[in-house]
């Protein structure tokens, strides 16, 4: 009986010259197979087209037609995306992108600050008339935030915050005239009281919360920071911004929060700066050092009564993004840390939420802002991170914030 050298025997099963060229054939699709699902399963998600890994853009924010020279300001006012540029502020749906109202300044006149209290729905816009100086964004607006109505209007204001013309929080606006400042009802203007400034002061900035109205001034050669009363203006307490050390005078002094008081200090010689914090009495808590072995201070955010800020690691030209830390502003003890960087980021709902250019794929992590632990991380679409100015959380969307000029002012995203 002869041996069958091609097709199958009797039970079906392929044999002899056929048998063995399928067999290695099964093998290299099997391979081939493999290899496609190793290489699908690395690229897709970095490349954010993979469901559950990715980021997809909802819509832009429309280009100006004529652009700012600072390149504006982009920023979450409830369930809307607020942008001001040199001559408007216009709100738009954070969902539909469909906008809302637009608020135009006098002709020639240019925006130099704005404030948006959403809890109050109230937009706080402040700007100059033409040929503007230093000192002369006198003018401050009150907006509906649900219509861009105007509410009303104040002149002879002084423009002696670094970036806070007008400070909005618990339904009260603070307006700095001079030698004074101001507290006004938010959404009728009315005065509710005026507390002096020590004389020789000069203000840096200001803060709001519930509790209490916090400023930081330079007095002569000597950083001061004080608190008053919401209810009343009266001074509660006024402190040295760091006695221990002392500040130099012509340092920058920033307020990052009321509740805790919390101060940032920017050196004028270029020098690392430090965050401090007090107790509701002003005494001093705890003194965070701009750089450490987590790095140099970059941005600041504070909330839930902890200080988070981007961390840069190096010197001079060798200098890049290294890491989120965060601190307990009670103690100064370092909470966390973690080597997801981020060009810039956002504290919401108990999560920081970072944006940052990488070389397989722009990213977006967010992390549990209490432990630093990573909870989700995604690749965007196209790369979009390359130059950006900020990061905002709202629910399950992400705004990104373009410094780019060739880019939109923002994109909206969802996760995908």
């Amino acid at each position: 009986m002869t041996a069958e050298t091609n097709g199958t025997d009797r039970t079906g099963q392929g044999t002899g010259f056929v048998k063995g060229c399928l067999a290695p054939l099964a093998t290299l699709v099997g391979i081939l197979l493999l290899l496609g699902g190793l290489i699908a399963a690395v690229i897709l998600p970095a490349s954010g087209y993979a469901p559950g890994f990715s980021m997809a853009k909802v819509w832009d924010g429309p280009r100006d037609t004529v652009p700012s020279e600072d390149g504006g300001e982009v920023s979450l006012a409830g369930d809307a995306v607020v942008r001001s540029r040199a001559d408007a502020v216009t709100a738009f749906d954070v969902r539909s992108g469909k906008k809302r109202w637009e608020y135009l300044v006098p002709d020639r006149a240019e925006i130099c600050a704005t404030n948006h209290h959403a809890a109050a729905g109230v937009s706080m816009v402040a700007y100059r008339q033409a040929r503007p100086t230093e000192e002369d964004c006198a003018t401050v607006v009150a907006v509906d935030l649900a219509d861009g109505r105007e509410l009303w209007r104040t002149d002879g204001v002084a423009a002696g915050f670094l970036d806070k013309v007008a400070t909005a929080g618990g339904g009260l606006g603070v307006l700095h005239y001079g030698d004074r400042l101001r507290a006004v009802d938010l959404k009728t203007g009315a005065p509710r009281w005026t507390a002096p400034l020590p004389k020789g002061c000069d203000p840096h900035d200001l803060a709001l919360a519930p509790k209490q109205v916090v400023a930081a001034l330079m007095c002569g050669a000597e950083a001061t920071l004080l608190a008053y009363d919401p209810a009343n203006g009266k001074t509660r307490w006024t402190v040295p911004v760091d006695a221990r050390r002392g500040v130099d005078e012509d340092a920058q002094l920033r307020v990052l929060s009321a509740d805790p008081p919390t101060v940032r200090v920017y050196e004028a010689d270029g020098k690392t700066s430090g965050v401090l914090s007090y107790g509701p009495d002003g005494r001093t808590r705890a003194r965070i050092a701009g750089g450490g072995d987590y790095g140099k201070l970059m941005s600041t955010r504070v909330e839930g009564g902890r200080l988070f800020a981007s961390v840069w690691a190096g010197d001079g030209e060798s200098t890049s993004f290294s890491g989120i830390v965060a601190f307990d502003l009670a103690s100064g003890d370092q909470l966390w840390r973690t080597k997801v960087a981020g060009d810039d980021f956002d504290v919401t709902d108990g999560r920081v939420t970072a944006a940052r250019g990488h070389r397989h794929g722009d990213l977006m992590t967010v992390l549990d802002a209490a432990t630093g632990d990573e909870e989700d991380d995604r690749s965007f679409r196209d790369s979009e991170v390359r130059s950006i100015a900020g990061v905002l959380a709202y629910q399950d969307l992400v705004i990104l914030v373009h410094a780019d000029d060739s880019m939109p002012p923002f994109s909206v995203y969802e996760r995908w």
